[in-house]
């Protein structure tokens, strides 16, 4: 599903964002990314989608070997996943409903599947009555919600969020995570990046924690921080 091996990521200003990171992520599973500002946490994410170019070493993602990938196959790794992103990145002049059906519009999906496809995410995130309403007529938590129908709509396997709730308050915050729960459940792996203690903590889910670009803890079942 996901594998890093030996990858760092240098950059022109002498800083070390990576170092020699590796791990592998299975079929299912929910890992959360966690550690401070400056950690690389990002840079990881990043790294995933190819929007960050690994100085050395070799990432797999959905049988795409993605440090190899030149510009033309791109798009194509990007739509074998979904998506989440802390600032939502919804279209502001499209509805929910199309927000979401962009999505498979942009996978040249059939018409009748979109009409299909589209009620179905915004049921599972319960915005079946919001479809005609305007990002800006929504609240924060709506709008992710939103976000997460969109990345989910196309049904892929793998589901990545980077701070998808650093723009939330704490219950608003659970919500979300706790869709996202229900999504792995229902077979999509989820890769999470993330400061917020409180959810890592709740949810105790496998923790990966980067500390100066190293990997320095990765636990199951883990917490925000060791409790010794």
């Amino acid at each position: 599903m996901i594998e890093f091996k030996n990858v760092s990521k240098h950059y022109e200003n002498g800083t070390i964002a990576l170092r020699d990171a590796t791990f592998k992520v299975e079929k299912g599973e929910f890992v959360f990314i966690i550690g401070p500002s400056g950690s690389g946490k990002s840079t990881l994410v990043k790294a995933m989608m190819k929007e960050e170019n690994a100085t050395n070493g070799d990432i797999y993602v959905n049988d795409y070997k993605v440090t190899d990938l030149d510009r033309r196959q791109i798009p194509y790794l990007r739509r074998s996943f979904g998506v989440v992103f802390q600032d939502f990145r919804l279209l502001p002049n499209k509805t929910v409903y199309d927000n979401v059906a962009f999505a498979m519009q942009i996978v040249e999906a059939m018409p009748k599947e979109i009409r299909r496809q589209v009620p179905m995410a915004l049921a599972l995130v319960d915005l079946s009555k919001k479809a005609k309403a305007y990002p800006h007529q929504l609240s924060g938590g709506e709008q992710q919600r939103v976000a997460m129908a969109r990345a989910i709509v196309n049904s892929p396997c793998l589901l990545i969020a980077d701070e998808p709730t650093g723009n939330l308050d704490p219950d608003t915050s659970l919500e979300i995570m706790k869709l996202l729960d229900e999504i792995n459940q229902r077979g999509t792996t989820v890769v999470v990046a993330t400061h917020e203690k409180h959810i890592v903590d709740s949810m105790k889910k496998r923790v990966i924690e980067l500390e100066k670009g190293v990997i320095i803890r990765d636990q199951k079942k883990g917490f925000y921080k060791n409790e010794a």
